[in-house]
């Protein structure tokens, strides 16, 4: 089954703008982590962190989106949907970020985490937008 665009911005809380971001980001990440893992061809002594720098960029744009949408919404009027749409906004990023930041120390061997305490925040977000989607219909 595949989803529209409409049920993914309503499932996932997420503006098409936001959504573009994410796949450029992606697009960056994947190209520079096939270089990493080609016996380091491009990035010779390069850290993971280098790697994940788009997909932290695209975090911080897509913040300041929210941001930038929250005072819009607070200026018409629209309160409680401003507050409402900036905290799923921001619990959705802060628990991307937190995977992203947890996955790069495990690779980096800066951290002797579990991959089960990587994965968590990504299981925490999974119940959270299962609950929205729930909601929603």
């Amino acid at each position: 089954m595949i989803f529209s665009l409409n049920e993914l911005v309503h499932w996932l809380g997420l503006t098409i703008f936001e959504i573009w971001v994410n796949l450029a980001s992606l697009s960056v990440f994947f190209i520079l982590l096939a270089f990493k893992l080609d016996n380091d061809y491009f990035l010779n002594h390069k850290d993971w962190w280098i790697v994940f720098s788009p997909l932290f960029v695209a975090d911080g744009l897509n913040t300041y989106f929210c941001c930038i949408i929250f005072i819009r919404m607070h200026m018409e009027g629209m309160v409680k949907d401003a507050i409402l749409r900036a905290l799923w906004s921001l619990i959705l990023l802060l628990l991307i970020f937190i995977f992203k930041y947890f996955l790069c120390q495990k690779l980096s061997g800066q951290a002797s985490l579990e991959y089960s305490e990587v994965l968590s925040p990504v299981f925490f977000l999974l119940q959270l937008i299962a609950i929205r989607a729930c909601q929603l219909h």
